[in-house]
């Protein structure tokens, strides 16, 4: 071993004495002169982020809370809703009973199973998604892709599109700006809210009204929630099946959905009063 190239390698100089002192060092080896192999990002590349959930409905009410007051009184007093209604009726007009149904925001995560393409309305696709989430999301109008985009009705009778098992129509999506429509898009173009947004027949109701609905004041915005909902909503979204008297209400997540119509069942009927005085800061933000 030659000093002088040991000495214009401090490194090798020091491993060599080291190996001259410890029997079997392979200092010596042929690996040892290889350099370090460069880091595999393929493997860092191999890692798929958690499927987007959707937002958190009671936060976001919250934040949007339009009412000024708490109710005491539980809504299932039949008397209790003829006192508000009477109430309101005195400055607002009723429009009647409307058939009463909601509507929420599937999440493709909730779903497995097989596969089928999503498109736009140019039938170019935008995701390959769950089938069951897709004949949800046929239905509903709105939802979240497992990439965490969220999708929304653009255009009827795409002859791309797998048939909706639920309405028989074929429909293309638009991707939108998550931040701007977390929840999906209404029928005016505008963010739809939970708990604040329903659809309506526009020649009924039309779109911007707020409405009052006292079946639904002081019921509790989910399962075990402190926060119950002052009974004020905004017409801001239309439905292929939301014909004549009818209201359909976003409630953002299935949960809710089954919660609120366990309170207030689906075809029970509700009371529509336009032009309440306690919703006149009904508005969108």
């Amino acid at each position: 071993m030659e000093i002088s190239r040991m000495a214009s390698n401090p490194g090798g100089l020091l491993l060599s004495l080291c190996c001259l002192l410890v029997p079997g060092c392979a200092g010596s080896g042929a690996w040892s002169a290889e350099p370090s192999p460069e880091y595999d990002d393929s493997i860092a590349g191999s890692f798929t982020p958690p499927a987007a959930k959707r937002p958190n409905v009671a936060e976001h009410y919250r934040v949007r809370r339009i009412g000024a007051t708490q109710p005491e009184n539980p809504v299932k007093q039949p008397e209790v809703v003829e006192e508000r209604l009477a109430i309101a009726g005195g400055s607002g007009r009723v429009l009647g009973t409307f058939r009463n149904t909601y509507y929420d925001f599937p999440a493709e995560s909730d779903f497995g199973g097989e596969t089928t393409p999503l498109f736009d309305a140019g039938c170019q696709p935008i995701a390959q998604v769950k089938t069951q989430f897709h004949d949800q999301l046929c239905v509903q109008g709105s939802g979240l892709l497992s990439s965490g985009s969220t999708v929304s009705f653009a255009k009827r009778d795409c002859g791309c599109a797998r048939v909706c098992p639920k309405t028989q129509q074929q429909i293309c999506y638009e991707s939108l700006d998550k931040r701007k429509f977390p929840w999906g898009r209404g029928a005016q173009g505008t963010a739809i809210t939970p708990l604040l947004t329903v659809a309506v027949d526009s020649d009924v109701v039309g779109l911007g009204a707020a409405l009052y609905i006292p079946e639904y004041e002081g019921l509790p915005i989910e399962p075990g929630s402190t926060t119950v909902h002052d009974g004020c909503f905004i017409a801001e979204d239309r439905g292929l099946k939301v014909k004549g008297k009818h209201v359909d209400i976003f409630t953002g997540d299935p949960v809710i959905t089954r919660f609120w119509n366990r309170q207030v069942p689906s075809n029970k009927g509700v009371t529509v009063v336009l032009e309440a005085p306690q919703c006149a800061r009904a508005r969108r933000d």
